[in-house]
């Protein structure tokens, strides 16, 4: 059986490798094995970083909306609950940009909700 020689992939491998580890600091940039270490870590880091953006995201919302009700004299959770008594459905994430963006709607829904 013939012998395969695998020069022209393995370059192809090492050179993706390494144009993945551009601009990392010093060796992780510049020697393969170590390059493929940490480029493996980064992948790793980008595939969690992305579960964790919705769950921040939530949490700023949720801040925020807290914020706003605090100063519409409710909280977070009387607010939410008295939202969903009167059948108002709207997400955090609009209700959070009602907050940020437009005081008297917000307040209207906070209305709406005391009144629950």
């Amino acid at each position: 059986m013939a012998r395969i020689k695998r020069a022209v992939n393995a370059q192809k491998k090492r050179r993706k490798m390494l144009k993945l580890a551009k601009g990392y600091y010093g060796a992780k940039s510049k020697q393969y094995r170590i390059a493929s270490e940490q480029v493996r870590r980064s992948l790793a880091y980008a595939y969690v970083g992305r579960k964790h953006r919705k769950r921040d995201f939530r949490r700023l919302w949720i801040v925020r909306i807290n914020a706003a009700a605090r100063l519409n004299g409710m909280n977070y959770s009387g607010l939410i609950n008295g939202l969903k008594r009167k059948g108002i459905t709207i997400n955090r994430k609009m209700l959070a940009d009602l907050a940020v963006n437009d005081a008297q709607a917000f307040a209207q829904l906070v209305e709406q909700a005391k009144s629950a």
